[in-house]
């Protein structure tokens, strides 16, 4: 399938393009969006209040009290995934986030806060994050804390992109296969617009987790 907008890309890849419109476009639309702030909401802002107080929510559960501060910084996350994600959707745009690139720019942005975090939390007692309570099994654990926290990356990056990246060569089959494949079309593009979703709370979630196990106490 050949990727191309009719927007001007400026010499850069697609992708990379599609995501630079993705952050002006939320830029604009928060800016607009807070000029129109109202005692009794619109409609709009409803919608955009009850996602962000539920997101909002979550985030206290999961980080505590102390990583209030990072709620901001996971709800862009979500925000942006969520657009880049939906641009899937539309026949000949190449989502951003099926690109490898950029879930591996995100990954090691999210495994690099939590680990800044972690130290500015609790100074050099963050090494007790990877040792565990018992003293005698300490180098084991740490050793198999060090792995699971390098896969990390790995799992959010390659997750994200799967799905999205699977997605977009299923559409390109089917539409080739139009009109043999009409229900098939359309069942892929309902559990696209869940997987939309879905993939964006989950790397939201998975941060929001990272970032309250560098900021709780070790055990």
């Amino acid at each position: 399938m050949d990727h191309s907008i009719w927007l001007p890309t400026f010499g850069l890849p697609v992708h990379t393009a599609l995501m630079l419109y993705v952050c002006v476009g939320l830029i604009i639309f928060s800016l607009i969006l807070s000029s129109m702030l109202k005692v009794v909401p619109g409609k709009c802002q409803v919608v955009v209040e009850l996602m962000l107080d539920g997101l909002k929510a979550l985030g206290l559960e999961t980080m505590g009290p102390k990583g209030a501060i990072f709620i901001p910084a996971c709800l862009t996350f979500f925000v942006f995934i969520l657009i880049s994600n939906a641009l899937g959707m539309i026949p000949g745009l190449l989502p951003p986030t099926a690109v490898l690139n950029t879930t591996v720019g995100m990954a090691l942005l999210v495994f690099i806060t939590t680990h800044v975090v972690g130290f500015k939390a609790h100074g050099f007692s963050y090494y007790k994050h990877f040792i565990g309570p018992i003293k005698l099994i300490a180098p084991f654990m740490f050793v198999l804390e060090l792995f699971g926290h390098i896969v990390r990356p790995v799992s959010l990056s390659f997750r994200l992109f799967g799905n999205m990246f699977g997605h977009e060569q299923l559409i390109m089959v089917l539409l080739m296969l139009m009109p043999f494949m009409a229900p098939m079309l359309i069942f892929s593009t309902v559990l696209g617009v869940l997987s939309v979703v879905l993939q964006a709370f989950i790397f939201t979630l998975l941060t929001m987790a990272y970032i309250g196990g560098a900021l709780e106490e070790a055990h």
